[in-house]
């Protein structure tokens, strides 16, 4: 960094920047480890020592709370890819099936929202088209906070609901399905070129929450990529520029995806069936009725509490697939 050369190439200057950040944080997380573990090491000698139980219970919490944070520390070993670091821009897509389906995409956008609240990151919606009855055809929304997309992107994939659905009023058990896409945010150092040529801009009324604002201006912007045919769009910023903003950022962010994906299909021909988390791949199968099971297919892990899962404990799935996808 002292170097007279270093901000030559800006593009290299922000990626080692970036990975001295990364190292200094990981020193200073095992740092703080060692320091505790010590402070446990000398709780029990004085509860030894002392004859007081009160150190060895409060030493046996210490350990407990310390022997959690080592073990996040060792899945973050397993976040050392490219961009799991990043943002995450998560997409929800209802399937055919009209509200059954719409409220099963609803459910899903919740059981994140839950996730990502207990885990303290920000959600940040920005675009949501509700269903006609109920549920939700579709929605876009920010994950906010530090590896937020290597937590989520193994949630890429399709989503299967087996239970008696409340809208048949016959009581029959109904199948539905949801997609769900992850992409990591593209920060300003990676270098996207879009050609302004390339680009259909469509401004509409926003037909989502913000007041009267969103109701008598067209400020939703929908831009499709024509080479690719990519279609994003926001309606949930205050303003038409802000909107816009946001779709590229969005628009970014997909098309880097798209690059890696390309890049990784090479990859994926070595590992046949192991690691495709394509459109149409069913990664996940979560059942009611008849009985109460949630399943992963690539991983294997099974959940009876679906309650739990529902109200945002993912833990178990994600942890299984960094440890699988590794």
């Amino acid at each position: 960094m002292a170097a007279p050369d270093f901000w030559s190439d800006q593009e290299k200057a922000q990626t080692l920047l970036q990975e001295r950040a990364s190292l200094l944080e990981w020193i200073d997380a095992l740092k703080g480890e060692e320091e505790k573990i010590e402070e446990i090491r000398v709780m029990i000698e004085l509860g030894e020592e002392e004859e007081d139980a009160s150190f060895l219970e409060e030493a046996d919490q210490a350990f407990k709370k310390a022997e959690s944070t080592v073990s996040d520390l060792e899945l973050r070993v397993l976040l050392s890819k490219a961009r799991d670091r990043n943002n995450a821009i998560v997409s929800i897509h209802s399937g055919a099936g009209g509200t059954e389906s719409q409220d099963w995409a609803e459910m899903l956008l919740r059981m994140y929202a839950r996730w990502l609240e207990k885990k303290g990151y920000q959600v940040k919606v920005v675009d949501l088209l509700a269903g006609q009855e109920a549920g939700i055809k579709s929605a876009s929304f920010m994950a906010i906070g530090p590896y937020a997309y290597g937590y989520l992107k193994g949630e890429s994939g399709v989503h299967r609901l087996v239970r008696i659905s409340p809208f048949d009023a016959s009581g029959r058990r109904h199948t539905s399905f949801a997609s769900v896409f992850v992409y990591p945010e593209v920060d300003e150092s990676i270098h996207i070129d879009i050609d302004e040529k390339d680009l259909r801009i469509d401004t509409f009324r926003s037909s989502g929450a913000g007041g009267q604002h969103v109701n008598v201006t067209d400020s939703a912007v929908r831009i499709t990529h024509l080479p690719t045919n990519i279609v994003v769009q926001c309606q949930n910023e205050r303003s038409q520029h802000q909107n816009k903003e946001m779709a590229m950022k969005i628009l970014r962010s997909r098309l880097y995806e798209l690059k890696l994906e390309e890049q990784r299909k090479e990859l994926d021909q070595m590992h046949a069936g192991k690691k495709e988390i394509a459109w149409g791949s069913q990664i996940r199968s979560y059942v009611f009725q008849p009985y109460q099971l949630i399943k992963d297919h690539r991983t294997g892990v099974e959940i009876g509490n679906v309650n739990a899962v529902m109200d945002g404990d993912l833990d178990p799935f994600i942890e299984a697939y960094l440890k699988w996808q590794s």
